[in-house]
C-alpha cells in the first residue's frame, strides 16, 4: 500500500504528531519531506492548532530545519477567518467575532479584515465579579456588533470568558469552533484540544454543537482544494488522528490516507476489527519509514 501512497502527487500533512510533539522534530521528517519534494511532490501542511497563524507555522517550520512558505500552511484558525469574511456575509450591524482562543486566531482574523473582541485581550484574563454578573445579565456588557462566538484552544481560559460567549449565544450569535479536538499532543503526551474549549458551551446550550472548520469538516477540504486546485484522488492524507486526520481523507475523497503512529493513535489494533469505520489506507510507525 505504501508504494500507492507515494503515487500521489499531492501530500496534506498533520503536524503536531506527525512531524513533531512540542518542540521535538521527529526523525526523518526532514529528510522524508525533502525526498517528497526531489520527486516533483506537492506538500500542504494542515493543522487544526488554531493558537498559531500560518506566518507563525512558517517560523516553526524553519526553525525545525523544514523549508516552508506562508501559502503552504492551511490551519484551521485561517479555516475560521475565511468562512467568517467570505461565506457568513454577516450584515455590517453584527458582523463582529467574541473569541475564545490565541493570538493565531486574531491573526487570521484580521488578515481578512474580520473585527474581533475578546480572545488574548487582558481585560478578559481575570476572574468575574459580582458587577460582571450583573452587567452581562442586562446586556450592558454585551457589544450589540457581535454576531459570532468563535472558539478555539485557548492557554487562558476562564469562567468569565464562558459567561460572555454564553450570553451572545443565547442572543443568537452563531455558534463556531476552529476544531473538536478533545486532546492535544505535546511533550510525548495528551493534553486537552480545543475540543475541551467548547464542550462547556455546548453544555450550556442543550447540546447544540458548532460548525466546526478544521479536519475533518467538509468545508475545510472544499477550501483546501479550492486554494490550491489538486485532484482530490492523487493527494494523500497524512496524519496520526483516526477521528479527524484519516476520517478527513475518506470523507473528503482523497484517494490515499497515511496514519503515523507518533502521535494520538498508537496501533493497528484501533482500527482493526468489526464496524470500524474509519480505515487507513496505509500506516508507518514514523513518517521517517515512507522513505524505505
Amino acid at each position: 500500500m505504501l508504494t500507492t501512497i507515494l503515487q500521489s502527487k499531492v501530500f496534506l500533512f498533520d503536524c503536531d504528531g506527525v512531524l513533531w510533539s512540542g518542540d521535538h522534530l521527529f526523525e526523518g521528517t526532514v529528510a522524508t519531506l525533502e525526498m517528497l519534494r526531489s520527486k516533483g511532490k506537492q506538500v500542504v501542511f494542515v493543522t487544526n492548532n488554531s493558537t498559531k497563524s500560518r506566518a507563525d507555522y512558517k517560523r516553526k517550520l524553519e526553525s525545525l530545519g523544514i523549508p516552508a512558505a506562508v501559502d503552504e500552511v492551511f490551519g484551521s484558525a485561517y479555516s475560521a477567518a475565511i468562512y467568517v469574511s467570505r461565506i457568513l456575509c454577516l450584515p455590517t450591524t453584527q458582523n463582529k467575532v467574541f473569541v475564545i482562543g490565541e493570538s493565531g486566531i486574531e491573526t487570521e482574523l484580521d488578515s481578512e479584515s474580520v473585527p474581533y473582541i475578546g480572545g488574548t485581550d487582558p481585560a478578559y484574563n481575570r476572574s468575574i465579579t459580582p458587577a460582571d454578573y450583573t452587567a452581562i445579565a442586562s446586556g450592558d456588557a454585551l457589544d450589540p456588533s457581535v454576531g459570532v462566538v468563535l472558539a478555539g484552544l485557548d492557554f487562558h481560559v476562564n469562567y468569565l470568558k464562558l459567561a460572555y460567549a454564553f450570553a451572545y449565544l443565547k442572543r443568537g450569535a452563531k455558534f463556531l469552533a476552529t476544531n473538536m479536538d478533545s486532546t492535544l499532543p505535546s511533550a510525548g503526551s495528551l493534553f486537552p484540544g480545543a475540543g475541551s474549549i467548547s464542550a462547556p458551551l455546548v453544555a450550556m446550550m442543550g447540546g447544540q454543537q458548532p460548525t466546526a472548520l478544521g479536519k475533518p469538516s467538509p468545508a475545510m477540504m472544499d477550501a483546501i482544494e479550492g486554494k490550491f486546485r489538486f485532484d482530490r484522488a492523487r493527494a494523500c492524507m497524512v496524519g496520526d488522528r483516526l477521528d479527524t486526520d484519516i476520517r478527513f481523507g475518506l470523507e473528503g475523497g482523497l484517494g490515499g490516507t497515511l496514519c503515523v503512529l507518533t502521535g494520538v493513535t498508537r496501533g493497528e489494533e484501533e482500527w482493526e476489527g468489526e464496524g470500524k469505520e474509519v480505515v487507513p489506507m496505509a500506516w508507518v510507525r514514523e513518517l521517517g519509514d515512507l522513505r524505505g
